[in-house]
């Protein structure tokens, strides 16, 4: 069905597939596309007909009359509908080369979580195909988390990097270009987003929205408990659960760290189980050179803090830990036969 739209590429890609946002970088033109991964669509004659994708279908979210679905194709970091999530690559690869000249079909790099199985990675595999590659290449995240923040990984020393996507956390210890040690754990923004969601309806009878929950959370999210016990406060909007009607109440920054307590305890438990495993000279290199955060999740005011304290190791974040995946994929694409050894085919 899009054969012909990747081929209208003039340069290979790189695709960060996130269960939040799809980033792609174009060879020679760095990152040219960064839409949520979100698709609206209306089912015809037993096929889905696509509304809307990206920004203009995050609009819809919660928001959609009976015959319209706004989804998120992707979930775990991996594709949960092929169907919609192979119409969402088409749109977002038509968006950026709108007006190119049809020219050879493109080598295309996409991330894998560490975690994801052979099927998993097969159907990511697929989805590229089916929109017309040429070639295409697996990437495991940590590894283009690792590139993209600039850390060393070609030298015989550890790095370790905690990548915190929107589906996943990526925890990982690189060294020579490849990956000692890596562990993948479902946890992560939308994990973060649902357990606002469900403190606030425990404690106030309040049901929120997904994207309600997620200004909370960049607003006054916070992975420590302010010093006064209550931090920031803003209001927020949703329905009563007691009586059915929308209301309005204030809700303090101690109340959402404390909704995050135990997604943020998963995410240093993995750390702590990835300094467990590493072989003892690379945990010496790790104490120099500390623990790297990448991802939107190291964007959780006082996440570093938390770590620090509890690892005893320094903490830092990425200049752009957002865009961090899809830059060291695209350092990939920029020379492929210099980094083919930390490419997978992935069938």
């Amino acid at each position: 069905m899009f054969s012909s739209l990747l081929g209208a590429f003039s340069s290979d890609i790189a695709i960060d597939l996130g269960t939040a946002n799809t980033l792609i970088y174009a060879k020679g033109r760095d990152v040219v596309l960064n839409e949520p991964s979100v698709v609206a669509f209306s089912i015809r004659n037993g096929r889905k007909v696509v509304h809307a994708v990206g920004e203009d279908a995050r609009n819809m979210l919660g928001r959609t009359p009976g015959h319209i679905e706004a989804i998120r194709p992707m979930k775990d970091g991996v594709i949960a509908d092929f169907e919609v999530a192979e119409e969402m690559i088409g749109h977002f690869i038509r968006k950026v080369n709108k007006g190119g000249l049809i020219r050879r079909r493109p080598h295309v790099v996409i991330c894998v979580p560490s975690g994801a199985t052979a099927v998993e990675r097969r159907a990511i595999h697929q989805s590229a195909e089916q929109a017309g590659a040429k070639r295409v290449y697996l990437i495991e995240e940590p590894m283009a988390a690792a590139l993209g923040a600039g850390l060393p990984i070609h030298e015989p020393s550890g790095s370790m990097v905690v990548d915190i996507g929107g589906g996943t956390t990526e925890v990982a210890v690189l060294s020579l270009d490849g990956i000692v040690y890596s562990r993948s754990v479902r946890v992560g923004g939308d994990k973060m987003d649902d357990a606002i969601i469900q403190y606030v309806r425990r404690t106030t009878n309040l049901l929120l929205g997904e994207m309600s929950a997620e200004r909370v959370k960049k607003e006054i999210g916070s992975a420590t408990m302010p010093a006064d016990n209550e931090g920031m406060t803003v209001q927020i909007k949703g329905r009563d659960l007691m009586n059915g009607v929308p209301r309005e109440i204030r809700v303090t920054e101690a109340m959402i760290a404390e909704s995050l307590a135990e997604p943020v305890e998963q995410i240093v438990e993995a750390v702590k189980m990835a300094l467990e495993s590493t072989p003892p000279e690379l945990a010496a290199d790790i104490v120099d050179k500390g623990i790297m955060l990448t991802g939107g999740g190291a964007l959780l005011r006082n996440l570093d803090t938390e770590l620090r304290s509890r690892t005893g190791l320094p903490v830092s974040i990425a200049d752009d830990p957002l865009s961090c995946v899809v830059r060291g994929s695209g350092t990939v694409v920029e020379n492929l036969k210099k980094w083919k050894s930390v490419l997978s085919s992935g069938v």
